[in-house]
């Protein structure tokens, strides 16, 4: 695999490879951003701020401490270059899931989770996708581009299809991605109403959980490149993900739009580590299920 030597790794999760169930890494990419760039630092802000995160989860009763978690770090992606950079995160993805492991990547910008997305396709043909976002991701092209944070659900449903992918949060877009979007994907706009269903649905499908941190309200989580009110709040997220622990597949997941240095005051990379605590327990808890 095509990765730097993690010098900090995300708290607690220094398990070697072969034991790991769940493997974190990042992939510091922010190429097609079209409004505040820096959701390539969001990995190495994460790992530094871990270590003011207890390794306790009250939530699921569970502790870092106590799995085998694997930190790879940051993925040596060339800046710049869009393509080569998915190429990298898919065959990186394809490697783990191949050993039969979790795969947990932290963005850089939405488009990242293509990569994956590619990757997981390939062993499971009904793959479904559950997606938090303030935004709805679905233009077919933005700036003239078919690859792009702005079209990334959009290349999403080009490889699982109809009524595949379920999007909660919504509240920014174009008018022609909400009418695209009638018969094609499970959009629910400004909150998280109708979750807990969607979940029940899919309990025995492969589910990949992408979650775009802009979907909680900027007054939680202002360091984003496109901060949009009206979001969900931090108590809202953590009750989802603990909701996810009732689906039975899920097969992998990512945080993505952090950017650290707009919030000065680092709350926002706070809510972003302790999110990914969560979700890498609900990835353990998916294995010792199994």
């Amino acid at each position: 695999m095509t990765y730097k030597t993690v010098e900090i790794p995300f708290q607690s999760c220094v398990s070697n490879y072969k034991n790991s169930s769940v493997v974190i890494f990042s992939s510091p990419m922010d190429s097609t951003t079209s409004f505040r760039p820096g959701t390539r630092f969001a990995g190495n802000a994460i790992r530094v701020d871990s270590f003011g995160v207890e390794w306790y989860s009250p939530y699921f009763d569970m502790s870092l401490k106590d799995v085998d978690t694997c930190d790879i770090g940051d993925l040596d992606l060339p800046i710049g270059d869009v393509n080569k950079s998915l190429k990298i995160i898919e065959q990186v993805s394809t490697k783990i899931i191949n050993d039969d492991k979790k795969p947990m990547m932290i963005g850089g910008e939405h488009l990242v989770s293509l990569g994956v997305v590619r990757s997981l396709v390939k062993k499971y043909n009904n793959l479904h996708i559950i997606h938090l976002d303030a935004h709805t991701d679905l233009r077919d092209e933005f700036f003239g581009m078919k690859l792009s944070h702005a079209t990334v659900l959009r290349r999403c449903y080009d490889l699982v299809g109809n009524n595949k992918i379920f999007q909660f949060g919504i509240r920014s877009g174009d008018r022609e991605e909400f009418e695209w979007s009638k018969g094609k994907t499970q959009l629910r706009k400004f909150d998280l109403v109708g979750l807990k269903e969607t979940i029940g649905k899919l309990k025995d499908v492969p589910v990949y959980i992408t979650i775009d941190l802009d979907v909680l309200d900027p007054a939680y989580f202002p360091g984003t490149g496109t901060p949009e009110p009206g979001g969900i709040t931090f108590k809202e997220l953590l009750e989802a993900v603990q909701d996810f622990d009732k689906l039975e597949n899920i097969v992998g997941a990512d945080i993505v739009e952090l950017a650290p240095h707009y919030d000065a005051s680092g709350a926002s990379t706070a809510v972003a580590c302790k999110i990914l605590r969560e979700m890498i327990l609900l990835l353990h808890r998916q294995k010792n299920d199994d």
